[in-house]
């Protein structure tokens, strides 16, 4: 039987005809589209997880989105049939982007591509721009706003993420309560299906592939446009954090604020929980200053864990007298701890991109290419107090390896055909454990093995709880698991996708759902 190797030299021999590549070892013309890498430290074997590792046979640098149609196209010629994944910036956390043994197609970095001007658009009733799918949202911000004063209206935390990774999952910040995740904000899209099609998709053509790849994890299609809602971008931002060590008003002033419409409300709303003494200085430490520290035992908590509601209220220097009275008005219906309001004002701009900041102090310190074993969930609202008694106040201890967000939306912001799976509740909670281990560190409760450990502890919870929690960003082994994540009525639907989209499963083959090797879709009969 041919060994994998050798049938890739004959793809890219096929492929060769169709697009310009380079390879190592192949007498073909230089060009920088696709290159065979042999190397053990390949930059696309590990992400930000870093707790896997996926080694590509080779790595495509699309110049258009028909190099990717072509070598889909190829890839399933192949025999067998070779996986192939996109991968934007690199900050997928389970190896979702891997393709072990495949091909990688690198989304971002390499030239960069001239994004369009934003349109006024009369079809859609709204302000647009399209964009390339491995185009960083921190670009895409500098760019609409040098060209209108305009944004996109829905954001993550961290902006040096591509626009597709974002999209194959949901996109989510604290702005998602009142604008929906990022997925609910783009009106049309430039699909690469698994069949090696060039598809243009929205609401109204080709629906189905439209809400199949919004937060369809990779498995149907590579995107290579989208078109981003925008609205006029703001000036300044009022920054404001509160504190509580009551969970359960805690929660009654986030739900309460996310049913708040018009001006009348917050434009920005998480939440953190503290455990430990520094954590509340060092979590977006820019925020705090250095030199005056607030501590736990100072502010009158009475408790070990304290919660944080992080709010803000966007405005132009034009409303810049009113903003404190506007302020004041929504903070005197909550039931923080009196004393604990800490407020910084500053641009747009730096807020979104606040976590940035960090990142280059972690860098500095040797301490952002560490591995990540992150857990995100989605927490019933239902239920959000018995994981807090149980997780928050339970299994962590005194220690939580880095900040742990805990924020409601509202489930009628997302479209229920899209691929995600969410609970089956109008309001639920992001609770994210995102955590950092320390390799070499003599604090066990640092190591990769404590923390991994720590979030199976956190699902078993769950489970002998009979708490429904889905993960965001979900990680599964085998396709039981997926099966049980997705449910009945949504796992059959996403069969069904995948079927029509990528019958020769190649897609998407680093989240471990469907794989070429074992396609169910190559015979007459789907598992159930």
């Amino acid at each position: 039987m041919p060994s994998a190797t050798h049938n890739l030299v004959l793809l890219l021999l096929f492929i060769h005809r169709l697009i310009s590549i380079s390879t190592v070892g192949l007498s073909l013309p230089p060009s920088p589209a696709l290159t065979l890498l042999p190397s053990q430290t390949l930059p696309t074997a590990v992400d930000f997880g870093a707790t896997t590792h996926s080694l590509p046979l080779a790595v495509l640098r699309p110049s258009s989105p028909s190099d990717i149609a072509s070598l889909i196209r190829s890839a399933r010629l192949s025999s067998p049939p070779l996986p192939i994944s996109a991968r934007g910036h690199g900050h997928s956390i389970n190896g979702q982007a891997g393709a072990s043994g495949g091909i990688v197609v690198a989304m971002s970095g390499g030239a960069r591509r001239r994004m369009s001007p934003p349109v006024n658009s009369m079809e859609f009733g709204k302000t647009y721009v399209d964009v390339w799918g491995g185009e960083l949202w921190i670009d895409v911000l500098n760019w609409t706003l040098a060209n209108g004063g305009l944004a996109p209206r829905s954001w993550t935390d961290y902006l040096y993420l591509s626009v597709g990774g974002t999209l194959s999952n949901a996109g989510i910040s604290g702005q998602a309560f009142h604008y929906g995740p990022q997925i609910s904000n783009v009106f049309e899209l430039d699909v690469v299906t698994g069949k090696g099609e060039l598809v243009t998709c929205s609401q109204d053509d080709n629906s189905e592939l439209f809400h199949a790849v919004l937060g369809g994890l990779g498995q149907f299609g590579i995107i290579t446009r989208a078109r981003i809602a925008l609205e006029p971008a703001p000036q300044r931002v009022r920054w404001i954090r509160v504190l509580y060590s009551n969970f359960t008003s805690f929660t009654r002033d986030q739900e309460q604020l996310i049913s708040l419409h018009g001006q009348q409300r917050f434009d920005y709303i998480e939440g953190f929980v503290i455990v430990d003494e520094g954590l509340i200085n060092n979590w977006r430490s820019s925020f705090f200053s250095p030199s005056n520290p607030v501590k736990i035992s100072s502010i009158g908590g009475g408790g070990r864990v304290l919660y944080c509601l992080e709010l803000t209220k966007n405005y132009h220097h034009t409303s810049a007298d009113s903003i404190d009275e506007e302020v004041e008005g929504l903070l005197r219906e909550l039931d923080f701890i009196p004393a604990s309001v800490f407020t910084t004002d500053l641009p747009y701009v730096d807020f979104l991109d606040r976590v940035h900041k960090s990142e280059l102090k972690l860098r500095a310190k040797g301490l952002w290419e560490v591995p990540h074993p992150w857990l995100n969930l989605f927490v019933p609202a239902s239920r959000i107090e018995d994981f807090d008694r149980g997780v928050f106040r339970g299994i962590l201890g005194n220690n939580t390896s880095g900040p742990i967000l805990i924020y409601p939306m509202n489930q009628h912001r997302w479209d229920e055909r899209s691929s995600v799976v969410l609970p089956e509740e109008d309001i639920f909670y992001l609770v994210a454990f995102l955590r950092s281990a320390v390799p070499g560190s003599s604090d066990l409760t640092k190591s990769l093995e404590y923390l991994s450990d720590q979030n199976r502890q956190i699902l078993k919870f769950c489970e002998s709880a009979g708490i429904d929690a889905k993960q965001y960003l979900p990680s599964h082994r085998g396709r039981s698991e997926w099966r049980r994540h997705f449910g009945p009525d949504k796992w059959e639907t996403f069969q069904r996708r995948k079927a029509e989209f990528d019958p020769s499963c190649i897609l998407g083959t680093g989240q471990g759902i469907f794989h070429p090797s074992s396609c169910p879709f190559t015979s007459s009969l789907l598992p159930s």
